[in-house]
């Protein structure tokens, strides 16, 4: 089946110039971002995706994205970072052991290292979604990034918590795929291998359970992802074309970040996967520094949310005891996981909530960079 948009396209951005900038990270991956710039450079906002997504999930050209919404909304200079979890790279294809704690780690002093080295002192704002909201909020709350301005963490952050099949998938898949099943990742475009291979077949048996639509990849998203019918999102916020290139635009994952987030969900909150001497910089409690964490946070979750529940309302809660009236908490009706940043109507329903955030949070004068 031919796709209806390319793989990759940057054609969801106009009138920006745009560019790609690469850099090492201290345990040596090559990772990139994408910066989307129009006219005089003012206030960045680093964009970052979750677990199988990458940057193409902020600039589809079948609706009003992100990047486009906040570049005609004053903010000239969007960058986003394709990090080791982004199906733009081959890290997830193959048995690796990174976990969130190389992503807090490594991943962000880096990627944010590289966009100072470009705008210098000029404040930073990020918006984050799924286990890169996660693994950043680790990574800000554990002083291992810092300078700022405001972050908007969707779905998940230092409370993980999953519905109950969830729960029994992260506990037996990681090892099942790898070890019985034989898998070194899990692809959700399986059902388009040619011929008659092993993860069309496993495929195959995935979709018998999901009737909900045609979309096999659909199908393999909810068994990755959740607990639903569909789990990610709700059909009816999604284009058709966004339903049915769904394998384009989440990419194969391996295992090991499952058992990281199994670890976090059993207890209770945010830790660390490893005790290994290399991790000693990450905290043992992602919330001791909480009183000393300024940057505000916005923790966004849809009201539907099948991945990873009511976890962000459960985290502004413990943080709101601790530092009252410091974070804000926003649950958008009718929304799930995956579609408030990729469901065709987000730039009405959604994205005036994050850039009033953002606004609220803004150091310079906007009215100067002619706002639409």
């Amino acid at each position: 089946m031919d796709p209806a948009i390319p793989l990759f396209t940057l054609d969801g951005v106009q009138d920006a110039e745009i560019t790609t900038h690469w850099f090492w990270t201290e345990d040596r991956l090559g990772l990139n971002l994408t910066r989307f710039r129009r006219g005089e450079a003012g206030e960045a906002v680093v964009i970052i995706h979750g677990l199988t997504t990458s940057t193409d999930m902020f600039i589809m050209p079948e609706h009003y994205n992100l990047v486009s919404y906040l570049l005609d909304h004053g903010y000239t200079d969007v960058w986003c970072l394709d990090f080791r979890m982004s199906n733009r790279h081959s890290y997830n294809l193959f048995k690796h052991r990174y976990t969130m704690d190389d992503v807090a780690l490594y991943d962000y002093p880096a990627a944010l290292a590289e966009v100072r080295r470009h705008i210098g002192d000029k404040p930073i704002h990020v918006i984050c979604h799924c286990l890169g909201a996660n693994s950043f909020v680790m990574s800000l709350f554990g002083k291992v990034v810092d300078g700022v301005s405001s972050v908007i963490a969707n779905s998940v952050a230092l409370t993980p918590r999953v519905p109950r099949w969830s729960r029994l998938k992260l506990g037996v898949a990681p090892n099942m795929v790898e070890y019985v099943l034989g898998f070194p990742y899990l692809n959700p475009r399986w059902s388009e291998d040619p011929g008659l291979t092993r993860g069309k077949m496993f495929s195959r048996v995935v979709s018998m359970f999901h009737r909900e639509c045609d979309v096999p990849a659909c199908h393999m998203l909810s068994l990755m992802w959740g607990t639903g019918w569909p789990a990610l999102y709700s059909h009816s916020n999604l284009a058709e074309v966004t339903h049915r290139r769904g394998g384009d635009l989440y990419g194969a994952t391996s295992m090991n970040y499952y058992r990281h987030v199994h670890k976090m969900v059993r207890a209770g909150g945010a830790v660390k996967y490893s005790d290994e001497p290399r991790y000693a910089r990450l905290p043992g409690d992602y919330f001791q520094h909480a009183r000393e964490i300024e940057t505000p946070v916005l923790f966004m979750t849809g009201a539907d949310n099948h991945v990873f529940g009511d976890s962000n309302i459960v985290c502004h809660e413990r943080l709101e005891r601790i530092v009252p009236g410091r974070h804000e908490l926003h649950v958008f009706p009718g929304y799930g996981h995956q579609d408030p940043f990729m469901g065709e109507r987000v730039a009405d329903d959604v994205f005036p909530r994050l850039l009033e955030f953002v606004e609220k949070h803004r150091k310079d004068e906007p009215q100067r960079f002619g706002r639409a």
